[in-house]
């Protein structure tokens, strides 16, 4: 297995981690977080399906082939969307996005950063962006509220044994990516006309 799949993996089960453990205050810029980081003993991947609120998520990582990978050490920053997050795509994008392990793998990877991010950083406004296990740079705006690409960062500082989450309202999708995903809604409203 690559060194970036690893990696990508390692980060979505850390993502998972995170929005499992997470009981946070709200605080005044709208991101839940809490102050002394949570750790636990259970991996991204474990946690995730603990939390019971990352079908979807786990669903992806499973049939992208990542769960062992993000099983792995780390430390990784995953941004971890939610159910509702993944609610938000069109059921015809997100089954071509399901259905394409090449395609999936990207976008997987684009929600995990190598390393361990605190919210005291995102909060500081230290950083303005980071680059992704799949290759490309979020940006990151906590101006207001804690944002990542257009996503809300609503819980953060999840701790788990390889590194530490932030749940997100929305999926992020690399640049890249994109155009492909909508080519892949074309074909797929051009087979079902038939």
């Amino acid at each position: 297995m690559t060194g970036y799949i690893k990696s990508l993996l390692i980060g979505v089960a850390a993502l998972g981690v995170f929005v499992a453990t997470s009981v946070l205050p709200a605080n005044a810029g709208g991101c839940s977080y809490h102050p002394n980081s949570m750790t636990t003993k259970a991996d991204i991947v474990d946690t995730a399906v603990a939390a019971g609120s990352f079908t979807t998520l786990v669903a992806a990582v499973q049939a992208a082939g990542l769960v062992d990978t993000l099983k792995g050490e780390g430390p990784f920053t995953v941004f971890a969307p939610t159910d509702e997050a993944f609610g938000k795509i069109p059921k015809a994008q997100l089954d071509a996005l399901l259905a394409d392990r090449k395609a999936l793998t990207a976008v997987l990877t684009y929600h995990v950063v190598p390393g361990k991010i605190m919210s005291s950083e995102l909060l500081a406004e230290r950083l303005t962006s980071a680059r992704t296990v799949q290759g490309e740079s979020i940006t990151i705006d906590a101006r207001i509220s804690v944002k990542v690409n257009d996503a809300n960062v609503v819980k953060a500082d999840i701790g788990a044994s390889n590194g530490v989450v932030h749940v997100i309202d929305s999926v992020i999708l690399p640049p890249s990516i994109v155009s492909a995903l909508e080519g892949e809604l074309r074909l797929a409203s051009t087979a079902s006309a038939r």
